[in-house]
């Protein structure tokens, strides 16, 4: 009887077969097919686990760089990691889910489940790599998760629009499923669990926070770009051409760091080697992992500090450049303070740099901010007001004393006490560490908050909702073009907009189950009248043959 009832409903519901057969590889029509809650269970969790992890890295794009280099840093060799595992992560999610809406459909169509062993590997296979994947990252990049719970602040309000859409549009098949399900116990299990994620999915804005729902004119004037090492986006990083890249996009700051030279001329370079930058493999070959500090001003001029972005493309953008721009990339050698100084005072932009110590044994171990407060004061032409100097807490007197007008800068979270007692005017802040009430605590007595490196425009949005007066970014031609906010509304109108959402998903929900309410107490009654016509008229035809009244036989 069974078999025959699984031929009928197979013969006259191909969609119902070819369900089946992309879910459990069962293409042959009349094959019974097995109940298996675990594989069901797996799948749902995998997808959520794929979702998390996919969200966590797509909304870690600000530090892809880091990350890239990070690995160069451990395997020497450049290689662009970070979206790699951004597409991975994608197509594992878009398999996920695509096996998860086939489950869904199955039993919305009353169907039993049964995953073939391919997708059972493969649903082992994405939750191994999200699990591990996850755990990798959080370790090595601990503040990503800063970055996540930074993005809720902007995205939150579209995941609650999209959270709930998703549960209405859910709720036909889980009604399907639910009329159908024969236990009580079952049925009360899954209208349960449905109700309690609808509901607090309902009230997900009552505790949220953004500073970007404000009222509206409170909003400030968007904070001063500052180019990370100038433009290196546009040209390589520490270069004088990327930094005339970045006055060019609009920048009102540059930022480098400062090493000094074994012959004590201060040059610019961010790395404490010179490997990842210049091509001293080739020049120096048995002097690739020295440090930079060690080498003379002679032997930096000789070095290209420009032809490996040409041939590892960091940031995927020398397509841009034209054929004389990748003559002048070829040609970019290691700048000096001098030259650095020299082009900001031009320009007449504010400079911010950090000064690195130079390693043990060297001349200048000892002398090396005199030395470039030298450099400041007598081979440049720049303004002592134009330059922000982050120093180690240590030197901060030293350097108070012999020229007050520099801004002194700290990358310390330290009270309002101490930062006025070491007469700091600027702090140069992690953007995790963006908050709207200690940007507006130091503001309060003159001091200014810059954070680095913002070059997302949602992270640049939020800064500039939170109040802050300056970003370093390493995508000043992005920047520069947002004329607000990406995310910005007053509080009366998100309640409007999360209200509205909430009201319209729960008529529609109780809509469809009225619906689904409905037809099934008819296929029912339906399916009652049939058995009892079916009783009836095997009565008569038992009857037909046999020696009974002739009304029996005029009826049949």
């Amino acid at each position: 009887v069974v078999r025959r009832q699984l031929l009928q409903r197979y013969e006259h519901q191909p969609f119902v077969s070819c369900l089946a057969g992309l879910y459990g590889c069962q293409w042959r029509r009349y094959q019974r097919a097995k109940l298996e809650c675990t594989s069901f269970v797996l799948l749902t969790v995998t997808f959520f686990l794929t979702l998390i992890f996919l969200y966590f890295w797509s909304e870690a794009q600000n530090d892809y760089n880091d990350f890239d280099w990070f690995n160069f840093g451990k395997l020497g060799f450049w290689f662009p990691w970070s979206v790699v595992l951004l597409v991975l992560a994608v197509a594992l999610f878009t398999y996920i889910a695509l096996l998860l809406v086939l489950a869904v459909c199955l039993l919305s169509e009353g169907q039993r489940l049964y995953l073939h062993w391919s997708h059972k590997i493969g649903i082992l296979v994405t939750l191994s790599f999200s699990i591990s994947a996850t755990a990798v990252l959080s370790d090595l990049w601990s503040k990503e998760w800063t970055t996540l719970l930074l993005s809720f602040q902007v995205t939150a309000p579209f995941l609650h629009v999209g959270g709930v859409s998703l549960m209405t549009f859910l709720s036909w098949p889980i009604a399907l499923h639910f009329f159908r399900m024969n236990k009580r116990v079952r049925q009360v299990a899954l209208l349960s669990l449905f109700l309690a994620v609808l509901f607090a999915l309902y009230l997900v804005p009552l505790g949220m926070y953004s500073p970007c729902i404000k009222e509206e004119g409170t909003l400030g004037p968007a904070p001063t770009l500052i180019g990370h090492r100038g433009a290196p986006m546009l040209a390589p990083e520490n270069t004088l051409m990327s930094f005339e890249k970045a006055v060019e996009a609009g920048g009102e700051g540059l930022e480098t760091d400062v090493i000094i030279s074994y012959d004590g001329v201060p040059f610019l370079m961010h790395d404490s080697t010179l490997r990842r930058t210049t091509n001293v493999h080739q020049v120096f070959p048995n002097r690739t992992d020295a440090p930079a500090a060690m080498f003379t001003w002679p032997e930096l001029e000789m070095l290209s500090a420009g032809s490996w972005f040409l041939q590892r493309d960091p940031f995927g953008t020398v397509s841009s450049l034209d054929a004389d721009e990748r003559v002048r990339v070829q040609n970019q050698t290691v700048p000096s303070l001098k030259d650095f100084l020299n082009l900001a005072a031009e320009h007449e932009r504010l400079v911010i740099f950090d000064l690195r110590r130079p390693p043990r044994g060297h001349p200048y171990r000892d002398s090396w901010i005199t030395r470039t407060l030298e450099v400041i004061h007598n081979e440049s032409f720049i303004n002592s007001s134009q330059v922000v100097l982050w120093l180690p807490a240590d030197q901060r007197s030293l350097v108070q004393e012999l020229d007050p007008e520099l801004q002194q800068t700290s990358g310390d979270h330290a009270s309002i006490e101490e930062l006025q007692e070491e007469h700091i005017v600027r702090l140069n802040l992690h953007y995790s560490y963006m908050s709207q009430e200690q940007i507006r605590k130091y503001a309060s007595v003159n001091i200014s908050t810059n954070l680095y490196v913002i070059s997302q425009p949602w992270l640049y949005s939020l800064a500039w909702c939170a109040g802050v007066h300056s970003v370093t970014t390493n995508a000043l031609h992005i920047l520069t073009t947002l004329q607000r906010p990406l995310f910005l509304m007053t509080p009366d109108e998100y309640s409007l907009m999360w209200i509205l959402t909430d009201i319209m998903s729960a008529f529609l929900i109780a809509h469809i189950i009225c619906i689904i309410s409905s037809v099934h107490g008819s296929i029912i009654s339906c399916v009652h009248l049939q058995y009892c016509c079916c009783r009836t008229a095997s009565f008569f035809k038992l009857h037909a043959n046999t020696a009974s009244p002739w009304p029996y036989k005029i009826i049949l």
